[in-house]
């Protein structure tokens, strides 16, 4: 059997093993299920994207605007927060 070794953000790791307890999993139990399924399938077995917040374009974007309020051209100004129902 081999054993493998890895590093993982501190949160991430409480937040997988609460999930791995309410599931009745171990935390071997869960990477080794996942990793079986990518062997079987050859795919990540869940959709995998990026945060279209940080997009080039969005990136750019937020860019061009930060330098329009350091250079005078756009303005910041307080608003009020508006409730929006969900119902």
């Amino acid at each position: 059997m081999a054993q493998i070794n890895l590093r993982v953000d501190d949160d991430v790791k409480k937040k997988a093993e609460q999930a791995c307890i309410e599931l009745g999993l171990s935390m071997s139990t869960a990477i080794n299920i996942y990793l079986v399924k990518l062997g079987r399938e050859k795919r990540i077995p869940f959709e995998v994207s990026a945060d279209p917040f940080y997009s080039e374009q969005n990136i750019a974007e937020l860019k061009r605007r930060i330098e329009s309020v350091k250079n005078g051209s756009s303005v910041l100004t307080e608003h009020d927060l508006i409730e929006v129902d969900d119902e």
